[in-house]
């Protein structure tokens, strides 16, 4: 998870958070489940190394909820992100079609997905792809998939 310098909402302010959803073609429902799933994810989060717990909800063009928590080893390397692990449930699942994911931290700003995650979330999403992000406060920015990190 890299820290980001982007503008960042209150999830409580219903003017924003329908502002974000119609930017991106979101319902407010799904704005609220894709929030509540991914700090669900967060609480599993396997992380006794960091202790920095991060959760994902993705969310399917079929209006399945699919979370994903990030899971440490010892050799940094080989541990997994949420985002990631949601994506791979997805697939296993044989889901092929997104709309959506928010990612939530333990921190105090939102957090964008790594390097590697956008990379494997490019392999299933284009580039208009929405990414919300979300801090421990419930604050949040989004933005497409092709922003993020640029």
């Amino acid at each position: 998870m890299e820290s980001s310098a982007v503008q960042t909402y209150s999830s409580t302010n219903a003017a924003q958070v329908e502002a974000a959803c119609a930017l991106h073609g979101l319902t407010q429902d799904e704005f609220r489940v894709l929030h509540r799933e991914s700090v669900a994810a967060k609480e599993l989060a396997y992380c006794p190394y960091s202790k920095f717990q991060v959760g994902a909800a993705l969310l399917t063009r079929l209006g399945k909820y699919i979370a994903g928590a990030n899971m440490e080893n010892a050799s940094y390397p080989v541990g997994t992100c949420a985002e990631r692990v949601a994506l791979a449930r997805a697939h296993m699942d044989g889901h092929r079609d997104f709309k959506a994911i928010a990612v939530v931290t333990n921190s105090t700003l939102p957090a964008s997905p790594c390097g590697m995650c956008r990379q494997f979330m490019r392999e299933f999403c284009d580039l208009s792809f929405p990414v919300l992000m979300f801090d421990a406060n419930g604050d949040f920015a989004v933005m497409k998939l092709g922003e993020v990190g640029a």
